[in-house]
Protein backbone atom coordinates (compact mmCIF):
# COMPACT_ATOMS: atom_id res chain seq x y z
CA UNK A 1 0.00 0.00 0.00
CA UNK A 2 1.20 3.73 -0.89
CA UNK A 3 2.58 5.19 2.33
CA UNK A 4 -0.32 7.95 3.63
CA UNK A 5 0.64 11.53 3.26
CA UNK A 6 -1.79 14.65 4.53
CA UNK A 7 -2.02 17.43 1.78
CA UNK A 8 -3.41 21.07 2.90
CA UNK A 9 -5.74 21.81 0.39
CA UNK A 10 -7.17 25.32 -0.28
CA UNK A 11 -8.44 25.22 -3.62
CA UNK A 12 -5.75 27.13 -5.15
CA UNK A 13 -3.05 26.91 -7.77
CA UNK A 14 -0.25 26.52 -5.12
CA UNK A 15 -1.81 23.80 -3.17
CA UNK A 16 -3.03 21.83 -6.29
CA UNK A 17 0.22 21.95 -7.34
CA UNK A 18 1.33 20.48 -3.95
CA UNK A 19 -1.44 17.92 -4.51
CA UNK A 20 -0.51 16.65 -7.92
CA UNK A 21 3.15 16.44 -6.73
CA UNK A 22 2.47 14.55 -3.71
CA UNK A 23 0.30 12.12 -6.03
CA UNK A 24 3.58 11.77 -8.42
CA UNK A 25 5.95 10.52 -5.10
CA UNK A 26 3.23 7.57 -4.99
CA UNK A 27 1.45 8.81 -1.45
CA UNK A 28 -2.05 7.73 -0.83
CA UNK A 29 -2.71 11.42 -0.09
CA UNK A 30 -5.48 12.61 2.71
CA UNK A 31 -6.70 16.31 1.94
CA UNK A 32 -7.43 18.76 4.05
CA UNK A 33 -8.99 21.53 3.84
CA UNK A 34 -9.51 24.90 6.49
CA UNK A 35 -13.23 26.46 6.91
CA UNK A 36 -11.57 29.71 8.66
CA UNK A 37 -14.36 31.84 8.05
CA UNK A 38 -12.60 33.35 4.70
CA UNK A 39 -14.62 35.86 2.65
CA UNK A 40 -15.90 32.79 0.20
CA UNK A 41 -16.07 28.84 0.29
CA UNK A 42 -15.96 29.31 -3.95
CA UNK A 43 -12.35 27.98 -3.13
CA UNK A 44 -13.35 25.07 -0.45
CA UNK A 45 -15.81 23.99 -3.38
CA UNK A 46 -12.53 24.40 -5.48
CA UNK A 47 -10.68 21.83 -3.17
CA UNK A 48 -13.41 19.10 -3.48
CA UNK A 49 -13.10 19.20 -7.37
CA UNK A 50 -9.23 19.38 -7.19
CA UNK A 51 -9.04 16.23 -4.69
CA UNK A 52 -10.84 14.14 -6.78
CA UNK A 53 -9.52 14.66 -9.90
CA UNK A 54 -6.26 14.09 -8.77
CA UNK A 55 -7.21 10.74 -7.09
CA UNK A 56 -7.07 11.96 -3.43
CA UNK A 57 -7.61 9.02 -1.19
CA UNK A 58 -9.94 11.03 1.09
CA UNK A 59 -10.63 14.75 1.52
CA UNK A 60 -11.83 16.23 4.75
CA UNK A 61 -13.17 19.90 5.51
CA UNK A 62 -12.08 20.92 9.04
CA UNK A 63 -13.97 24.14 10.07
CA UNK A 64 -12.36 26.98 12.65
CA UNK A 65 -13.87 30.53 13.26
CA UNK A 66 -10.27 33.17 12.96
CA UNK A 67 -13.00 35.53 12.01
CA UNK A 68 -13.46 35.68 15.90
CA UNK A 69 -9.73 36.82 16.03
CA UNK A 70 -9.97 38.97 12.66
CA UNK A 71 -7.47 41.53 11.84
CA UNK A 72 -7.40 40.34 7.96
CA UNK A 73 -9.14 41.01 5.08
CA UNK A 74 -9.87 37.70 4.29
CA UNK A 75 -11.57 37.46 7.60
CA UNK A 76 -13.57 40.36 8.70
CA UNK A 77 -15.30 42.36 6.10
CA UNK A 78 -15.23 45.59 7.44
CA UNK A 79 -11.61 45.36 6.05
CA UNK A 80 -11.51 46.31 2.70
CA UNK A 81 -9.28 43.75 -0.19
CA UNK A 82 -6.58 45.36 -1.28
CA UNK A 83 -6.63 46.38 -5.04
CA UNK A 84 -4.24 48.72 -6.14
CA UNK A 85 -1.48 46.50 -6.65
CA UNK A 86 1.35 44.54 -4.35
CA UNK A 87 2.82 47.60 -1.98
CA UNK A 88 6.19 47.05 0.62
CA UNK A 89 4.98 45.63 3.75
CA UNK A 90 2.70 43.47 5.22
CA UNK A 91 -0.61 43.21 3.51
CA UNK A 92 -4.13 43.24 5.11
CA UNK A 93 -4.33 40.24 3.98
CA UNK A 94 -2.37 38.65 6.36
CA UNK A 95 -4.16 36.16 8.26
CA UNK A 96 -2.50 35.95 11.96
CA UNK A 97 -1.53 32.39 12.44
CA UNK A 98 -3.26 31.00 10.06
CA UNK A 99 -0.54 28.46 8.66
CA UNK A 100 0.57 27.78 12.18
CA UNK A 101 -2.65 26.31 12.94
CA UNK A 102 -3.78 24.71 9.43
CA UNK A 103 0.10 22.87 10.32
CA UNK A 104 -1.04 21.81 13.36
CA UNK A 105 -4.24 20.48 12.10
CA UNK A 106 -2.19 18.47 9.60
CA UNK A 107 0.04 17.53 12.05
CA UNK A 108 -3.42 15.88 14.00
CA UNK A 109 -4.40 14.24 10.82
CA UNK A 110 -0.99 13.24 10.28
CA UNK A 111 -1.36 11.33 13.25
CA UNK A 112 -4.84 9.74 13.08
CA UNK A 113 -4.44 8.64 9.89
CA UNK A 114 -0.54 6.96 10.74
CA UNK A 115 1.34 9.72 8.30
CA UNK A 116 4.64 10.28 8.51
CA UNK A 117 4.34 13.17 5.55
CA UNK A 118 2.72 16.33 5.46
CA UNK A 119 2.94 18.35 2.03
CA UNK A 120 1.67 22.31 2.09
CA UNK A 121 1.99 24.59 -0.77
CA UNK A 122 4.02 27.74 0.74
CA UNK A 123 5.54 29.68 -1.50
CA UNK A 124 8.34 32.57 -0.20
CA UNK A 125 8.88 33.50 -4.12
CA UNK A 126 5.56 34.63 -5.91
CA UNK A 127 3.74 35.73 -2.60
CA UNK A 128 2.46 38.95 -0.43
CA UNK A 129 5.24 38.86 1.88
CA UNK A 130 3.35 36.57 4.58
CA UNK A 131 6.00 35.76 7.47
CA UNK A 132 4.47 32.44 7.66
CA UNK A 133 5.64 31.62 3.98
CA UNK A 134 9.18 31.26 4.83
CA UNK A 135 11.04 28.45 4.97
CA UNK A 136 12.67 29.37 8.01
CA UNK A 137 9.31 29.24 9.45
CA UNK A 138 8.50 25.58 7.82
CA UNK A 139 11.69 24.17 9.09
CA UNK A 140 10.78 24.97 12.75
CA UNK A 141 7.46 23.67 12.57
CA UNK A 142 8.88 20.45 11.77
CA UNK A 143 10.87 20.71 14.57
CA UNK A 144 7.84 21.13 16.64
CA UNK A 145 5.80 18.30 15.07
CA UNK A 146 8.85 16.14 16.29
CA UNK A 147 8.88 17.26 19.46
CA UNK A 148 5.41 17.16 19.97
CA UNK A 149 3.52 14.24 18.83
CA UNK A 150 3.20 10.38 20.06
CA UNK A 151 3.97 8.74 16.87
CA UNK A 152 7.64 11.18 16.68
CA UNK A 153 8.04 9.60 20.30
CA UNK A 154 7.33 6.47 19.59
CA UNK A 155 9.85 6.43 16.45
CA UNK A 156 8.07 7.73 13.94
CA UNK A 157 9.43 11.21 12.68
CA UNK A 158 7.69 13.33 10.29
CA UNK A 159 8.53 14.96 7.64
CA UNK A 160 6.97 18.49 6.28
CA UNK A 161 7.33 18.61 2.38
CA UNK A 162 7.35 22.40 1.16
CA UNK A 163 8.23 21.29 -2.88
CA UNK A 164 7.03 24.95 -4.88
CA UNK A 165 8.75 27.11 -2.05
CA UNK A 166 11.35 28.93 -4.14
CA UNK A 167 9.25 28.53 -6.94
CA UNK A 168 8.41 31.07 -9.26
CA UNK A 169 4.69 31.15 -9.84
CA UNK A 170 5.48 30.49 -13.50
CA UNK A 171 7.51 27.53 -12.39
CA UNK A 172 4.82 25.94 -10.46
CA UNK A 173 2.53 26.46 -13.23
CA UNK A 174 5.31 24.71 -15.80
CA UNK A 175 4.95 21.87 -13.17
CA UNK A 176 1.12 21.59 -12.23
CA UNK A 177 0.91 20.76 -16.05
CA UNK A 178 3.32 18.41 -16.72
CA UNK A 179 1.52 16.32 -13.78
CA UNK A 180 -1.74 16.96 -15.27
CA UNK A 181 -3.38 19.70 -12.73
CA UNK A 182 -6.63 21.38 -14.38
CA UNK A 183 -5.94 24.97 -13.02
CA UNK A 184 -9.74 25.58 -14.38
CA UNK A 185 -10.75 23.71 -11.69
CA UNK A 186 -9.06 25.88 -8.75
CA UNK A 187 -9.65 29.45 -7.44
CA UNK A 188 -6.85 31.81 -6.08
CA UNK A 189 -8.78 35.16 -6.05
CA UNK A 190 -9.23 36.81 -2.62
CA UNK A 191 -12.89 37.71 -2.98
CA UNK A 192 -14.13 35.47 -5.79
CA UNK A 193 -18.23 35.29 -6.39
CA UNK A 194 -20.28 32.14 -5.42
CA UNK A 195 -19.59 31.44 -8.76
CA UNK A 196 -15.97 30.96 -8.56
CA UNK A 197 -15.02 33.78 -10.96
CA UNK A 198 -12.23 35.41 -9.55
CA UNK A 199 -12.01 39.56 -9.08
CA UNK A 200 -8.99 40.38 -11.17
CA UNK A 201 -7.56 43.13 -9.34
CA UNK A 202 -6.26 41.55 -5.63
CA UNK A 203 -3.05 40.83 -5.08
CA UNK A 204 -3.65 36.93 -5.62
CA UNK A 205 -5.04 37.71 -9.06
CA UNK A 206 -2.31 39.58 -9.88
CA UNK A 207 0.37 36.97 -9.28
CA UNK A 208 -1.43 34.05 -10.81
CA UNK A 209 -2.25 36.08 -14.19
CA UNK A 210 1.28 37.07 -14.40
CA UNK A 211 2.00 33.36 -13.48
CA UNK A 212 0.44 31.98 -16.24
CA UNK A 213 1.80 34.72 -18.71
CA UNK A 214 5.51 34.27 -17.49
CA UNK A 215 4.96 30.21 -18.17
CA UNK A 216 3.61 30.82 -21.50
CA UNK A 217 0.80 29.43 -20.67
CA UNK A 218 -3.34 30.15 -21.35
CA UNK A 219 -4.76 31.32 -17.95
CA UNK A 220 -7.61 29.76 -17.90
CA UNK A 221 -9.56 32.08 -14.90
CA UNK A 222 -12.72 32.68 -14.75
CA UNK A 223 -12.98 36.74 -14.18
CA UNK A 224 -15.89 38.91 -13.12
CA UNK A 225 -14.23 41.80 -15.14
CA UNK A 226 -10.90 42.34 -17.21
Amino acid sequence: MKPAAVVLLSGGLDSATTLAMACAEGHRCHCLSIDYGQRHRSELDAAARVAQALGAAAHKVVRIDLGAVGGSALTDPAIAVPVAGLQPGIPVTYVPARNTIMLALALAEAEVVGASDIWFGANAVDYSGYPDCRPEFMRAFESLANLATKAAVEGRSLRLHTPIIELSKAEIIRRGVKLGVDYALTVSCYQADAAGRACGVCDSCRLRRDGFAGAGISDPTRYRRP
